[in-house]
């Protein structure tokens, strides 16, 4: 068996296919699926297809650095947040980078910003892919610099 590569639990990503250049994420395996920070999200069709255009803080406390990015809607899916709420949310597949690692994953965009990360990394995106150290932060990369 391969050892898998080992992540903590919070690191950098990107989104290459979306110009998001860096998101500080949670990895948390209770969350099925993954979650954006995303606001002022516009749901528009091009050629048939569905897509949505959305405004991203990717870092905490800072609202002045902000990507705006559009990508195709694959769902609107039920997600029930760690209060026991459901919301509907709009569902997109992108690509992630993680270090040296890239994969595409599906995404929920939602309002995270009461929450401490803009970023949550489900079990279903790192599920076979990376070891977690739960005592452990950022062992794939280092911040960005500002």
């Amino acid at each position: 068996m391969t050892e898998l590569p080992t992540i903590g639990w919070r690191e950098w990503v990107t989104f290459p296919d979306l110009n998001i250049t860096h998101v500080k994420a949670k990895i948390d395996t209770g969350a099925r699926s993954s979650a954006l920070h995303a606001f002022e999200i516009e749901r528009f069709q091009v050629d048939g297809k569905s897509m949505v255009r959305f405004k991203v803080h990717p870092i905490q406390k800072d609202t002045l650095t902000t990507f705006t990015a559009e990508a195709e809607l694959l769902e609107e899916r039920q997600v029930r947040d760690s209060g026991g709420h459901t919301e509907l949310r709009p569902v997109i597949q992108t690509a992630i980078a993680l270090g040296q690692y890239q994969w595409p994953i599906e995404l929920t965009l939602t309002n995270r910003s009461a929450m401490g990360f803009r970023m949550l990394l489900g079990r279903q995106a790192v599920r076979e892919r990376f070891m977690i150290d739960a005592g452990q932060s950022y062992l794939q990369n280092a911040a960005p610099a500002p």
